[in-house]
């Protein structure tokens, strides 16, 4: 990483990107390592697609999270439903397959930043897990990932904006190295916790969430309020496809 050869920015903000937080367990010794999770997306009818289930590389466990983070979006846009979105999701240079649910909020983050093409911390690494109510659930390894990201920014430079974000559940787990603690207590890292997924998206955007009104709104200038803007301009675009195509197929 410190040589590019993996590519893993600790600065700056990108759309559609966001660093999950991988768990290495070599039997004796266990470590953690950051991974690029990026997502495109656009007006379709296919889903979410995880390129990494389509070629065989990721575990059901995984594809439970995936599929759990599907639910929750089509839960936020009830009255869109069903969406009109294709999104590709990818964990990048990733060769030995990928399995755990750990990595689902992180997922979610990067979906809703393409979608609102509002950019997310590069700084910050992301770890937890989502359920079909947005609530953030405990993962496993948390020492080892939290401390696996700060040898990493260490190496790059701290710059007092890197971090990580945490399950708040993970919290009473933290047993962490003395000179993680330390540099947390100068200020140089942060440790940032989460109770539900809207949490994080405030954090990693610096904008609002956004909560649904009465009519199943939101406010245009939160996260979810472009989220649906972009939702609805896709089904627009799918309305009048098909359309398009009916009138070809009635003019035959």
């Amino acid at each position: 990483i410190a040589e590019g050869e993996v590519m893993i920015h600790v600065q700056g903000q990108v759309v559609g990107q966001i660093n999950g937080l991988t768990q290495i367990d070599l039997g004796d010794y266990r470590f953690g390592s950051p991974v690029r999770i990026s997502a495109r997306t656009y007006a379709g009818d296919e889903g979410i697609i995880n390129i990494d289930r389509e070629v065989e590389m990721s575990g059901p466990t995984h594809d439970k999270g995936v599929y759990i983070l599907q639910g929750w979006l089509s839960a936020a846009y009830a009255r869109l439903t069903p969406l009109s979105l294709t999104a590709s999701l990818v964990f990048e240079q990733e060769y030995h397959g990928v399995e755990g649910d750990s990595a689902s909020c992180a997922e979610l983050y990067a979906i809703l930043s393409a979608l609102s093409e509002l950019p997310l911390l590069q700084g910050i690494a992301v770890t937890g897990a989502l359920n079909q109510h947005g609530e953030v659930m405990p993962v496993g390894g948390i020492n080892e990932k939290i401390e696996g990201w700060f040898r990493l920014c260490s190496r790059l430079g701290l710059d007092g904006q890197q971090g990580v974000l945490i399950p708040a559940r993970n919290r009473a787990h933290l047993v962490l190295a003395q000179e993680v603690l330390d540099a947390v207590a100068r200020g140089e890292f942060r440790i940032l916790d989460m109770e539900r997924v809207e949490d994080g998206i405030e954090l990693l955007t610096g904008h609002p969430a956004g909560v649904m009104d009465g009519v199943g709104e939101y406010p245009a200038d939160s996260v979810l309020g472009r989220v649906q803007q972009a939702l609805e301009s896709f089904r627009r675009a799918c309305e009048e496809s098909g359309h398009r195509e009916h009138e070809h197929g009635h003019g035959k």
